[in-house]
């Protein structure tokens, strides 16, 4: 058998905490799913998301400030494509069609774009104030929630005060958008802690443990610069804390292959350190 050369092992090590952070919430819903008779394809959606996502996390590596700064474009532009050709519910867009598969938008951007946002200072707060400017259209609280806490999370980190600002812009535009842009939930997606508090309490404490878990290791431990790691991890308590509050998606532990690309993307920005 051949040895594993030593500098996948190396890529693979400094990797693990990002690996953990997405895998381990994402495991945990796939397991509730399949135990607690969701629909047909549910389970497979969210596995389909996992293995992209892990291949992602594993093959990416973050980018040049200049080829970075078009990655940010990329995904600013993604934000806005439900407002032009994504299906549309009760006057609301947040997704993008793949013949029959819907990803929602903002799930699928902003993880990543919180992390490159973070790593430029000097457009941090243009870059969130924009996406922000796609959830107010969308309307999304959720999406608006994640990327305000985002700029929480990098203005805790640099005390930048255009960051600061950002974040009372988006605390505004989120309860805008919470009272104009609810839709009825769905069960498996959206509130998906309440739903299982009330069917198994014990399953609902698995898989919040797990997402405080990744949560941890996504503001603590991958090997990101601090300000990136916050606003990622940000990120997550925005969509999460949304998904608690209304109607809106459980990130990573709910079906929904968008988030799960989504981290997986954005933890594939990882930096090695140096030696």
């Amino acid at each position: 058998m051949a040895a594993v050369p030593a500098s996948s092992l190396s890529r693979l090590r400094y990797r693990l905490p990002a690996l953990v952070a997405l895998a381990l919430p994402v495991l945990a819903g796939i397991a509730c799913l399949a135990a607690f008779g969701a629909p047909d394809g549910y389970v497979g959606a969210n596995v389909a998301g996992l293995t992209v996502g892990i291949a992602s996390l594993l093959l990416l590596s973050a980018p040049e400030l200049r080829n970075a700064r078009v990655l940010t474009l990329a995904l600013l532009a993604l934000l806005f494509v439900p407002l032009v050709a994504g299906p549309e519910y009760n006057d609301i867009t947040r997704w993008i069609a793949l013949g029959p598969v819907r990803l929602h938008a903002g799930m699928l951007a902003i993880p990543a774009l919180a992390v490159l946002a973070a790593r430029d200072p000097d457009y941090a707060a243009p870059i969130l104030l924009a996406g922000l400017g796609a959830a107010l259209l969308q309307p999304d609280a959720a999406s608006g929630f994640a990327l305000t806490i985002a700029a929480v999370g990098i203005h805790h980190a640099t005390r930048d005060w255009k960051l600061g600002v950002t974040a009372i812009v988006g605390f505004l535009a989120t309860l805008f958008m919470a009272v104009h842009g609810e839709l009825p939930a769905t069960h498996f997606v959206e509130r998906v802690l309440v739903d299982y508090l009330s069917i198994s309490p014990a399953a609902a404490l698995g898989l919040f443990v797990t997402l405080v878990a990744s949560f941890v290791s996504m503001a603590l431990a991958v090997p990101m610069e601090r300000p990136a790691r916050l606003a990622l991890a940000g990120s997550l308590f925005g969509f999460s804390l949304m998904a608690l509050l209304s109607n809106y998606p459980s990130a990573l532990i709910g079906h929904g292959a968008a988030p799960i690309i989504g981290y997986g993307l954005a933890l594939g920005l990882v930096r090695k350190p140096a030696a």
